[in-house]
């Protein structure tokens, strides 16, 4: 049996995750308590009840103290039950406003009577064992849902064709670094087709802009580097037994420069045998 535990901070996108899952063939269960959890998935890989992808939702809804999830875990792990982790994490302020928009309160401040920033902050000290252990962390600040479909699904659907996840993002700095990125890379010395008229308008998806971009011998350049630092590291953090790896492509806006590396890129991650997943994450935006 393939079991996942999702967790994560309320308000993160765990919802829309068990339902991505779904839609690629695991089976959920939402609102497990902690204790009940090794029980459960003892009777789901028994005989007929033998299931092939179980996900599994523990959060705060189901657990009062980190204790209770360590002894969860640890008694996962004494029972040699293989599970992987993943947390949905955002910011803080990105939740609140998310709570305000929707008019509902955080399960912590219904239970606890904590206005929304206590319940946030007393929510993160509580996951945290989920935290540390966690094989995937999605930040879901800055995605939208379609991405945060996309992002669950292409981890999921891949992670058992080959031995590391490997996502590829372009994004613009102007609007933050992708907090799950673990190589970030910075094409703004290159020249910026925004300053084009016809090209500002378009992204890197348009071949014009792509073609703006690698005319220049300083790009072409800098991509052969790229692509031998991909060469040499990539091996190196299969051989650690990393899971999943966020290489994340930045320029100003994330439209123009940063998409056409990351497109690139793409191409030469699977001529080396990697099936990597790809997202514009600031493509879409109003400049």
């Amino acid at each position: 049996m393939k079991l996942l535990v999702v967790t994560g901070l309320s308000g993160a996108g765990k919802s829309l995750a068990v339902n991505a899952l779904e839609d690629i063939g695991y089976f959920c269960i939402d609102n497990i308590p902690a204790g009940l959890l090794p029980r459960i998935l003892d009777f789901a890989q028994q005989g007929e009840n033998m299931l092939e992808k179980v996900a599994v939702v523990l959060d705060v809804r189901g657990c009062r103290s980190p204790v209770d999830i360590t002894a969860a875990l640890d008694s996962m792990d004494k029972s040699k039950i293989t599970y992987q982790i993943l947390f949905l994490d955002s910011a803080d302020e990105v939740l609140e406003r998310r709570y305000k928009e929707t008019r509902r309160m955080h399960p912590l401040s219904s239970y606890e009577g904590l206005s929304t920033s206590e319940a946030i902050g007393r929510e993160r000290a509580l996951l945290r064992p989920l935290y540390e252990k966690a094989d995937y962390v999605v930040d879901t600040s800055l995605l939208s849902t379609a991405q945060n479909k996309e992002r669950i699904c292409s981890l999921f659907l891949q992670s058992h064709q080959q031995p590391m996840v490997l996502t590829l993002m372009s994004f613009g700095f102007k609007y933050g670094l992708p907090k799950e990125a673990d190589i970030v890379l910075d094409v703004r010395c290159l020249p910026n087709p925004f300053y084009v008229p016809e090209l500002k308008a378009k992204t890197g998806m348009d071949p014009e802009v792509a073609e703006y971009v690698m005319q220049f011998p300083q790009a072409r350049e800098l991509l052969r580097h790229i692509e031998a630092l991909l060469d040499f590291s990539l091996p190196l953090y299969v051989k650690e037994g990393k899971s999943q790896l966020t290489v994340a492509v930045g320029c100003t806006g994330g439209k123009h420069r940063s998409i056409t590396f990351v497109r690139l890129l793409a191409e030469h991650c699977r001529t080396l045998g990697y099936a990597p997943g790809v997202q514009h994450r600031d493509a879409g935006r109003v400049s």
